[in-house]
């Protein structure tokens, strides 16, 4: 049913009321007089106006949030330019610098012959002992704990790096009676320790050997102690020359292993021979990269570099005895001398046999040295992206680091 409505402002609306209740619209079109009513009576305009005014409302309010955001994006952009370090950290940062001076004299102290003698005054050498490995032990935990709350990145590398040392020679720890606890820290049973006596405790701590435990320490202790800033990054430079003396040690590892080095040449007299001035030109090239690296990797605050280094480390050290026949020495600072003659005067097929397995192994990790110091000098700072400590080769400490 179609309804022409015309009304004035006064007409009596009453015989509508009639119309729209007989018609098929029934009673459900009444809703139409309360519209028209609300209309007229202006309750609808306030609630339209109420509406749209509403509307306005949350769209400014939109607004106002996308505002926020982009203050909240620029706020963290801020942040990350300029990061600010809370109390704890501060005080964290400062406990971890302090920790490590204290935990160097320590160091230091069980690395003197003069800790293992008895002194005028009566002191016996064990009971000096006892105290050197007590405060040891204590300054240690300090810097760990110190370090887990640090914010100073290019020592926290170097303390979980020693961390990984400590872990290494866990069993021989354990026979002068300390032990490593859940959290990384150590603990120290004194009367273990006296039965163990003072020549196990020198051995450990030992200058003469470079891959003792104490040499181990007392290396990440001195580096961590001579980085002064708060971020994790190695100059370009340094990054640069340690990165290409270890590409070339990988070069140099590689072709003592060659069999190319080793081809026969005819002397004068027709006579086929090895070419010993060519292999000894690659060894005396290995030896200064091999001491190149050291000198400007050691430095570094990467995790990847300092693990790999202490692998090169670990390999050298093992076979000390046979680079000796070839007329190459390591001293107590780990670096590299190779003596000429001695070098000549070697049987060339042995020389090649020895870096088939030893030279093909320094390269390997002679590789990952390069890779760390250059490719990933920024990204593979030893934190993971939860905010983890990583270690290569151990994850031990992941958690606490």
């Amino acid at each position: 049913m179609g309804i022409n409505i015309n009304v004035g402002k006064n007409q009596d609306y009453s015989y509508l009321f009639q119309s729209l209740s007989s018609g098929s619209g029934g009673m459900g079109n009444l809703n139409f007089l309360s519209d028209y009513a609300s209309i007229k009576n202006g309750s609808y305009g306030k609630l339209l106006k109420t509406y749209y005014g509403a509307a306005q409302n949350s769209s400014a309010s939109a607004s106002s949030k996308r505002s926020s955001s982009g203050n909240v994006l620029e706020r963290i952009l801020e942040e990350k330019k300029n990061p600010k370090v809370s109390k704890e950290a501060q005080e964290a940062n400062a406990n971890l610098t302090t920790g490590l001076s204290s935990l160097k004299s320590s160091v230091a102290a069980l690395q003197k012959d003069g800790t293992y003698t008895d002194t005028a005054n009566g002191k016996s050498a064990a009971d000096k002992v006892v105290s050197a490995v007590k405060a040891y032990v204590s300054d240690y935990n300090n810097v760990v704990s110190a370090a887990k709350n640090s914010t100073l990145a290019n020592k926290t590398a170097y303390v979980a790096n020693m961390m990984n040392s400590t872990a290494k020679n866990a069993d021989k720890l354990a026979e002068i009676g300390v032990t490593i606890n859940g959290n990384g820290t150590l603990q120290l049973d004194e009367a273990k320790l006296k039965e163990a006596g003072i020549s196990k405790v020198k051995d450990l701590f030992s200058t003469e050997d470079i891959m003792s435990y104490g040499s181990m320490i007392a290396s990440r202790v001195q580096f961590a102690g001579v980085s002064s800033s708060n971020t994790a990054t190695d100059s370009t430079d340094t990054s640069n020359t340690a990165g290409s003396a270890a590409a070339s040690l990988k070069a140099d590892s590689k072709a003592l292993a060659s069999d190319a080095l080793y081809e026969m040449v005819k002397d004068k007299d027709g006579n086929e021979k090895y070419d010993v001035d060519k292999i000894f030109a690659k060894a005396k090239s290995f030896v200064s990269n091999y001491n190149k690296m050291f000198d400007t990797a050691e430095s570094s605050t990467n995790s990847g570099v300092l693990s790999n280094l202490s692998y090169i480390r670990e390999k050298t050290a093992r076979n000390e005895s046979a680079l000796k026949q070839f007329g190459i020495s390591v001293d107590n600072k780990g670096r590299m001398k190779i003596d000429e003659d001695t070098f000549k005067k070697s049987d060339m097929s042995k020389v090649q046999d020895f870096f088939r397995d030893y030279g093909s192994s320094i390269a390997t990790n002679a590789s990952l040295v390069d890779f760390y110091m250059t490719t990933q000098a920024d990204a593979a700072k030893g934190y993971t992206a939860d905010g983890t400590y990583n270690v290569q080769g151990s994850s031990r400490y992941a958690d606490f680091m």
